[in-house]
């Protein structure tokens, strides 16, 4: 990556903003009252999910690695693939990337969080939440699943894909986890795209909302960071 530091942050943050909004987006169309797309179910949010990373890849790719994950950021200085100095910076991007995201998606839905009664609901638009809490057991799901992210991300580089095509790739990486491994804890598998949108939940004068669930926020920044350092670090036993 030839850009300077501050294109490729321009560029983490611009990439992890369309991943929200097109995916906290898909959230609140199907969980929000009085939306087109009630009730589409969890199909429809691991699909949209998919493609909001594949097209945050795209708007992003020009400008920086399209990490969009601290998480994956972290496992690309692990793998040697990202200067340790950068990691820092680019999570910052990011998250700020993940707030202004859901703020658009708080904008777009306007006159359906007063539709909508239900709080849990409506921070499940914006963070991720367990099906059942059982802070071990999350802590583990989210660490597998960004394992299977991080590792598969690097096994692409030794891959026979066209840059061209590796966004769609990774796009049906993510459709893949959220549909096997996603059904416990909303796979956060990304600090950002659950530190920022929580952080804008808690700061916008939503209707109906109410506490952001801060007790288990740690689960979803910490279990992917430890599941991306793993993932590169096995990586790294490939001969």
């Amino acid at each position: 990556m030839n850009n300077s530091l501050s294109l490729q942050l321009l560029g983490e943050f611009i990439g992890t903003l369309v991943l929200v909004l097109l995916g906290d987006g898909v959230v609140a169309g199907v969980s929000l009252n009085k939306s087109k797309a009630k009730d589409a179910g969890w199909v429809a949010i691991t699909l949209g999910w998919g493609m909001a990373v594949t097209l945050g890849v795209y708007a992003s790719a020009f400008l920086s690695p399209a990490h969009l994950n601290p998480a994956v950021s972290l496992g690309m200085a692990v793998a040697g693939n990202l200067p340790w100095s950068s990691v820092l910076p680019y999570s910052a991007a990011q998250i700020a990337g993940g707030f202004v995201g859901a703020a658009l998606v708080w904008i777009h839905y306007g006159p359906h969080w007063r539709a909508t009664k239900d709080e849990a609901t409506i921070l499940g638009i914006f963070s991720t939440g367990p099906a059942i809490r059982s802070y071990f057991a999350n802590f583990i799901s989210e660490v597998i699943g960004t394992i299977v992210l991080v590792f598969a991300l690097l096994t692409f580089t030794r891959g026979n894909f066209t840059d061209g095509l590796n966004p769609l790739v990774v796009g049906v990486l993510i459709i893949a986890i959220g549909l096997s491994l996603g059904g416990t804890t909303g796979y956060a598998i990304n600090p950002a795209r659950d530190l920022g949108p929580r952080l804008a939940h808690a700061v916008l004068p939503i209707a109906n909302k109410g506490g952001s669930d801060w007790a288990y926020s740690w689960v979803p920044i910490i279990g992917p960071m430890v599941g991306g350092a793993i993932g590169a670090a096995l990586f790294l036993l490939i001969p």
